[in-house]
Order: structure tokens, then C-alpha cells, then sequence
């Protein structure tokens, strides 16, 4: 049975470890300190300095091609490029909220702010407040907002429930998902906007709005000062398709395919992250393409944790999971992204469309 089958089925074991009877709560704490005592959860503040440092260079490389060009479709590279560029950006956004950056609450959020509404082009308020939520109920029905039911669907009962006319891509959801993440960067930018302009209430809106509608104006006005109009429009195009299958990439495949607990479920803390998380194995490849999100496990149990402690950070989590009888899931990338389409394909499958034939639909994939 495939994981993205076995997915919906999730048997929570309580462990008593040598006969010892430890509840749940001591369980992650005796992790947590084993964790600290290695000085894990220290910041590496040059770390991120010399990314930020390497992006920036990156970013100037970008421009430069991008005035040397001139007017050639070769600035579709450069757009490409500056997708890429964003995204790693948009990595050290993410960071900065989980404080893993600085050693101050207000560093991080400052920093967290600049990056990803100057740099990246989305709201940091918005952000926060999705991530938060996510990180507190990874998976959980009706609490994660990451599995709640949009253009894609994440749960037969959402499926079931899709119109007619929805119903053709939902039930090929799983083979369009990716080329759908082209329509994600776009996406992303309208939902800060979407926050920053708002009723419900924001942290630092005038900040925030100031710094979106200054990266955007200025942005865009450049592209189409140097292109034409044509070409403009479609740099600004890949670049957001571009961003969009990136992030969409490296978020994706950590919880997409793995176990949903009930809303009303009781899980412990540690069981509950690393029960609905899934790691992607890789060298240092891996780590730079994902930013960290690689650790998955790691990074939902121990979220303030800088980039460069992961790695050790799974090793010592992989060990105590399996002699606490907890599964620790763990794939390569591309298998992964298979898990993902298989998933979501088969979700869809509940979105059938009512003129089908019951006979040929006992054929289908299942």
C-alpha cells in the first residue's frame, strides 16, 4: 500500500519505553532537552547573514543582466532567475517569523517584515497569521488552514462536495496541481494585499502597505520602462510562474499525503508533529533548494531552530522517534512529489461526475 493510500489512517501508540510509564509530555521534553543540551537551539545569526549577503549578490547579477540585455526574449532567463532569487528570500522570511534568526523577538519581526514585503512582495502580517495557525495544528481537520478546501481540495469530503463544473479538475487535481502553481505567485501577492487592505486587524498595516505597494510600483515600472510591452508582460509572467512552482515545491511535499488527525482528536504535541510531517532526504543540495523545510519533522517540533542545527537535529529525532515506536516518515524528493500527485488524484476521485458510468467506475483508479 502506497503512503498517499495509507494517508486518511492514523493509529496514535502510546509507548511506554522500557516499562517506564512517561506521559507524552515528558516524552517531548526529555527530546527538547537532549536537543538544548547540545546547544541546538542557538542562533546562527552569521549563517543567515552570508545567505542574505549571497542573495544580494545574486540579485544585483540579476539586474545587471537585466540592463545589459536590453530588449531580447533572453530577459525570460533572467526572469526565471529572479523566481529562484525570490523564493530564497522568501525562505528567510519564513525563518525570521519562527525567530530562528535573531536572538530578539523584535529583530526577527523587523527583519521577517523587510523581506517579505519588500523583498519577496508578500504580506508578513498575512503570512503569520496562516503559518501560525498551521504550525499549531499541522493537519488537523478544520484547524490547519493549509488542508482547508480552495481550488484544490485536500479531503474526499471536500471533494465530494465540488460542483459540477468544478468537479473536471478536481478529479485530475493531482496531475494539475503543479502546473497550477504557476498561478501561485500571483496568488500570494494578492492575498497581502487582500490582508493589508482589510477589515480584520494587522500588525504595522501602514508599514505594510507602504512596503508592498513600493516593491510593487517599482517593480513593475521598471519592466516596463526597459521592455516592451509584450515582453514585459511576460517576464513579469515567469517570474511569477517561476515563484509560484518553487514555493509551491518546497511546501508541498512536507504534509501533502500524510495522516489528518480529527478536529477533536487528542494527540500529544510530539506525536501529533511528527506524525503528520514528512522529511525529504538529500544532502546539502536538498537543504539549500528546500531552505531547511527538508526537515520537516525537525522544524515543526523545534520551530525557533536555525537552518544549520537540522540536520543534527534529525539525527538525534530519527533515533528517539523509533525507540518511542513513533513512525518517522522520510522519502526522497521526487518520490515525494509522486506521493503528492497520487494523493490528490485520489481525493478527486470523490468529485465524480453524476453522468458517469458505475460500471466503468469500479475500473478506475482507486
Amino acid at each position: 500500500m502506497s503512503e498517499a493510500t495509507a494517508a486518511p489512517a492514523v493509529r496514535i501508540i502510546r509507548t511506554r519505553p522500557g516499562g517506564d510509564k512517561k506521559n507524552p509530555t515528558s516524552e517531548y521534553s526529555s527530546l527538547l532537552h537532549t536537543v538544548r543540551n547540545l546547544g541546538l537551539l542557538g542562533r546562527r545569526t552569521g549563517f543567515y547573514w552570508m545567505v542574505f549577503s549571497i542573495l544580494v549578490v545574486a540579485t544585483g547579477g540579476a539586474v545587471t543582466g537585466f540592463v545589459l540585455l536590453g530588449d531580447t526574449w533572453y530577459q525570460l532567463l533572467i526572469a526565471a532567475a529572479l523566481g529562484i532569487i525570490f523564493t530564497q528570500f522568501a525562505f528567510l522570511a519564513h525563518e525570521a517569523s519562527h525567530r530562528a534568526v535573531f536572538q530578539s523577538g523584535k529583530a526577527n519581526d523587523r527583519a521577517g517584515r523587510i523581506l517579505a514585503n519588500l523583498f519577496v512582495g508578500i504580506s508578513y502580517a498575512w503570512w503569520m497569521t496562516k503559518h501560525s495557525r498551521h504550525h499549531a495544528n499541522p493537519n488537523v481537520i478544520g484547524k490547519d488552514p493549509d488542508i482547508e478546501p480552495d481550488f484544490i481540495v485536500f479531503r474526499e469530503e471536500d471533494a465530494a462536495k465540488v460542483s459540477w463544473l468544478g468537479s473536471f479538475v478536481t478529479r485530475k487535481q493531482g496531475y494539475l496541481f503543479f502546473p497550477l502553481l504557476m498561478f501561485e505567485g500571483f496568488n500570494l501577492h494578492v492575498q497581502g494585499f487582500k490582508t493589508v487592505f482589510g477589515k480584520h486587524k494587522v500588525d504595522s498595516r501602514a508599514v505594510e502597505i507602504s512596503m508592498l505597494v513600493t516593491r510593487i510600483v517599482l517593480y513593475v515600472a521598471v519592466i516596463f520602462f526597459f521592455l516592451p510591452l509584450g515582453m514585459a508582460f511576460a517576464f513579469i509572467g515567469v517570474q511569477l510562474a517561476v515563484f509560484g512552482v518553487y514555493m509551491g515545491a518546497s511546501f508541498a511535499p512536507n504534509h501533502k499525503g500524510m495522516p489528518q488527525l480529527p478536529a477533536e482528536s487528542k494527540v500529544d504535541f510530539l506525536r501529533r508533529q511528527v506524525l503528520t510531517s514528512r522529511n525529504i532526504r538529500g544532502g546539502t543540495f536538498i537543504d539549500t533548494y528546500m531552505g531547511g523545510l527538508n526537515y520537516q519533522v525537525e522544524h515543526h517540533l523545534f520551530p525557533n531552530m536555525a537552518r544549520p542545527h537540522l540536520r543534527k537535529a534529525q539525527e538525534i529525532t530519527k533515533e528517539y522517534c523509533e525507540s518511542h515506536n513513533i513512525k518517522y516518515t522520510e522519502t526522497g524528493v521526487f518520490e515525494s512529489y509522486g506521493i503528492v500527485i497520487e494523493y490528490l488524484n485520489k481525493v478527486g476521485l470523490a468529485a465524480r461526475d453524476p453522468f458517469d458510468c458505475p460500471m466503468v467506475a469500479r475500473f478506475r483508479y482507486r
